[in-house]
C-alpha cells in the first residue's frame, strides 16, 4: 500500500468524539484502526517509512503511541522507549512539564535505556499544539539521544505543532484534520 492508501484509512477510521476529555474537545479516537490488523501494519510502515534508517529505536508516548512504537520497532527490528506520564515509572526518572490545549501535564522517561547518541524516531496519535512532542524531544535529548524525527497519524489544522517543532525536528504526519 501507499503513504495515500494509509492516509486514507486514518481518515476512514479514526472516530471523532465530541467534549471529551472536556467540553470543546474533539478527541480522535485510534482504537478502530488499533483494532484492524491489516489497516494497523499499513499505518505503522507508513509512519516509519520517511526515516527508514535513520533510528535504531522508537519512542512511544503514552498511551497511544505505545502500540504505534510497538508496530514500528517490529517492523524495523529496533527497542522501543515509552514516554510515560508522571508516577508511572519506578526508580530514577527524567521529567518535563508542559501545557496541553486543556491543562498541564508532566511526562517521565528513564534515562540510561540506551547508549548516549543513540538514533531515536518519536511517535504519537495526534499533533495539536506540540506540546507534548516537544516535551518528549527535550526528555529525549536530556537523556543523550539523538531524536531523528517525529512521526504521527493526524495533525490538527489551525493549532501551532507543527510550527513549534519543525525548527529543530522533522515532522510527519500521514492525516490532517480540522481543529
Amino acid at each position: 500500500m501507499t503513504a495515500s492508501d494509509a492516509s486514507a484509512l486514518v481518515d476512514r477510521m479514526i472516530a471523532v468524539v465530541p467534549d471529551f476529555p472536556v467540553p470543546g474537545i474533539l478527541f480522535r479516537d485510534v482504537t478502530p484502526l488499533f483494532s484492524d490488523a491489516d489497516a494497523f501494519a499499513t499505518v505503522t510502515a507508513a509512519l516509519s517509512e520517511p526515516f527508514d534508517g535513520a533510528f535504531t529505536a522508537v519512542a512511544g508516548i503514552e498511551a497511544r503511541g505505545f502500540a504505534l512504537a510497538g508496530g514500528i520497532a517490529i517492523e524495523q527490528g529496533v527497542g522501543v522507549l515509552t514516554v510515560r506520564k508522571a508516577g508511572k515509572l519506578p526508580g530514577e526518572v527524567l521529567s518535563e512539564s508542559y501545557a496541553l490545549e486543556y491543562g498541564e501535564a508532566t511526562l517521565e522517561l528513564r534515562p540510561s535505556q540506551l547508549p548516549p547518541g543513540t538514533r531515536v524516531l518519536v511517535v504519537d496519535d495526534v499533533l495539536a499544539t506540540g506540546g507534548t512532542a516537544d516535551a518528549t524531544v527535550t526528555l529525549l535529548e536530556r537523556a543523550g539521544y539523538e531524536v531523528v524525527g517525529i512521526a504521527v497519524l493526524l495533525e490538527l489544522d489551525g493549532l501551532p505543532g507543527r510550527e513549534r517543532l519543525a525548527s529543530r525536528i522533522p515532522v510527519h504526519a500521514l492525516g490532517s484534520a480540522p481543529a
